[in-house]
């Protein structure tokens, strides 16, 4: 019986996910070509807000996990966490000052940031060990068919309003209602999952384990190389991609990352966490190598499909990874480490991206994600190596 109702929290904490990121990805395309093509900031402005924003996300992510151990409460949080998004993006159409767009943009990331860490602990929660990368798999899956209905909707608009100056500012305004669907989720159907009879006090002291941190220093490594994907969209319309079609080819992306994430977790589940994502980061690397040197429109099509088999590897499987590494009473401390570090590290990566993209060449910022993942990479290998001995 708990392990049934332990799928239906995840399907729900999943169907949440769906609406959150509908109104994620209706965003996400949208805004890089906002900030370059109506408001007329260069890339590395876009690469210093992107960065600021996750880096920002992180501090949250680790506060966030902090209270969930503390008090064992997660729902709460992430209703918090999805209200502030709410609120942040419809407003950045009524705004054309860098800083107004910052201070927007660092809200919208303090809800990213709230949200992530206590859902990440509620589907440990809700999963057991032998099924775990599976249940992370059903929950990025239907994450991520939200993430290929909002890059279609967006299409949508962005046809209906091809014609009025305004079309950006009426997205912005439309990617909040999604997120009212994934607040009457939350409240109505997710349900909270008990905590460990252990004091407060106890909880924090649990210590993490040395493994832990050796694979989180290896991800850091990585995360230094992993610039925001504004970077491929904007790639993608420097290579000829309309603004028409830049939802559909993300689309596509997400479409690839949703297909694969349910057998690409299960598959963790029978050959080992650390397997996957190295398959993972091989795809990453070959992605941004031919996104370094794509010259035609087609190829993007191509490479964006490919780069969703990079998420579908990665992101559930490390997380499902972590939860396999510490004790269940520390999980919202791990993943609030976790988010933090590897979220602190896209201001680098993306503020390295924008300066390379802008002072050397467009194709700049891929050679350098491919050569970082590589070393992470081999790292790895070391790393898995290190735990059979």
């Amino acid at each position: 019986m708990e392990k049934k109702k332990g799928t239906g929290n995840v399907f729900y904490i999943g169907l949440l996910s769906f609406f959150g990121g509908i109104s994620q990805d209706m965003f996400v395309p949208i805004l890089p070509l906002y900030l370059a093509n109506v408001l007329g900031f260069d890339k590395a402005f876009i690469g210093i807000s992107e960065g600021l924003v996750t880096s920002g996300v992180s501090i949250f992510r680790f506060i966030a996990g902090f209270f969930t151990d503390k008090f064992g409460k997660k729902k709460p949080i992430i209703f918090l966490g999805y209200f502030f998004s709410l609120i942040a993006r419809p407003l950045l159409a009524l705004t054309s000052a860098g800083g107004a767009i910052l201070g927007l943009r660092f809200l919208d990331g303090i809800g990213k940031g709230m949200k992530d860490t206590p859902k990440d602990a509620l589907i440990a929660d809700s999963t057991i060990v032998e099924t775990r990368g599976r249940g992370f798999g059903i929950a990025r899956a239907l994450d991520t068919l939200g993430s290929v209905a909002g890059p279609i909707i967006l299409f949508g608009l962005l046809y209906l309003f091809k014609d009025n100056l305004l079309q950006y500012h009426f997205i912005l305004v439309a990617t909040a209602l999604p997120l009212f669907f994934t607040l009457a989720i939350l409240v109505f159907k997710v349900r909270e999952t008990p905590r460990p009879e252990k004091a407060a006090a106890e909880v924090v002291r649990v210590a993490l384990p040395r493994r832990f941190y050796l694979f989180l220093g290896i991800m850091l490594l990585f995360s230094l190389g992993n610039s925001s994907d504004a970077f491929i969209i904007l790639r993608a319309q420097n290579v000829g991609v309309t603004l028409l079609l830049i939802p559909l080819v993300y689309g596509l992306f997400n479409f690839v990352y949703a297909a694969t994430s349910i057998p690409l977790g299960s598959l963790s589940d029978r050959i080992g966490r650390e397997k996957v994502i190295l398959l993972g980061w091989g795809a990453y690397a070959l992605s941004y190598l031919g996104f370094a040197f794509a010259d035609a429109s087609y190829q993007i099509w191509l490479l964006f499909a490919f780069y969703g088999l990079y998420y579908a590897t990665t992101e559930g499987v490390a997380k499902a990874f972590v939860a396999d590494m510490v004790p269940a009473d520390a999980r919202g401390r791990a993943y609030g480490i976790y988010n933090t570090v590897v979220g602190l590290a896209a201001l680098p990566a993306s503020f390295i991206a924008g300066a390379l993209w802008d002072r050397i060449s467009p194709a700049a910022p891929f050679y350098y994600g491919a050569g970082i993942s590589l070393v992470a990479s081999l790292l790895l290998v070391m790393f898995i190596l290190w735990k059979k001995h």
